[in-house]
């Protein structure tokens, strides 16, 4: 088998006595939609933390590309093709859609930040903003504040921020959130395209959406990965149903 795109090894997060993550390893392969699942508290969106630079590990290694990037932050990592879409909302309300992504092609090209306006009005970065917005299915709301779009609509605006930085692996933190049934059904189609363009590393509680999406599946609970595999692997597992997907059926 090939070396994996993304390889955590051992990764460990404390505050205080509370280990958040504990002795975490799981291999990402290029081309592939690896979801990390668990139960509120599991330490998932640490552990995310720590993938994106957010967070420095106390111990272990993140390797990246074949290149230890532990010690990384995370512009750095963007910068490398490792980006991350939040899973709080992190756009600029009373910017356009269409400038919101111009700025984030504007920061992968190492402009300087200190003439936000004019960013949206430069036709290069207009061109790959809007090739961005058109991945989503936001072409046409381009023009509109950020701030007036539904929340189904600004998880699909982070989403093209995401994708002008041009990541190989994106991380998704809970993408589907807050969103109705017929905006998850739309984000989970669009991820579904995606996922042949940038290898994605996904946290997420709605198990359809996993199941339908994921080629590999970890299980985190208590900070540690209890199970690794493909969904029909994990579905199966008698420790994950006890520890989650029985919670989840329930």
């Amino acid at each position: 088998m090939t070396e994996p795109l993304l390889s955590v090894q051992n990764l460990s997060k404390s505050y205080g006595a509370l280990k958040v993550t504990q002795d975490v390893s799981l291999d990402v392969h290029e081309g592939q939609l690896h979801a990390i699942i668990g139960p509120n508290g599991a330490g998932k969106t640490t552990l995310i933390s720590q993938l994106s630079g957010q967070l420095r590990p106390d111990s272990g290694r993140v390797v990246y590309a074949g290149q230890d990037i532990t010690r990384l932050d995370m512009a750095g990592r963007v910068r490398r093709g490792l980006a991350r879409s939040f899973q709080l909302t992190t756009l600029l309300p009373s910017f356009s859609v269409l400038e919101n992504v111009a700025l984030a092609v504007q920061a992968r090209e190492g402009s300087s930040f200190r003439f936000l306006r004019p960013a949206a009005s430069e036709r290069a970065l207009n061109d790959q903003a809007m090739a961005c917005l058109a991945d989503v299915g936001l072409a046409d709301r381009s023009r509109r504040l950020a701030g007036s779009l539904s929340h189904g609509e600004k998880r699909q605006l982070e989403l093209a921020v995401a994708l002008a930085t041009r990541p190989r692996l994106l991380l998704l933190d809970e993408p589907l959130a807050g969103t109705g049934h017929e905006e998850a059904a739309h984000l989970v189609d669009m991820f579904g395209r995606l996922k042949n363009r940038v290898t994605m590393v996904l946290i997420e509680h709605d198990m359809d959406a996993v199941f339908a999406l994921a080629d590999m599946v970890s299980v985190l609970v208590y900070g540690q990965i209890v199970a690794s595999g493909t969904p029909s692997d994990v579905r199966a597992d008698a420790k994950v149903r006890a520890a989650y997907l029985g919670e989840e059926a329930a």
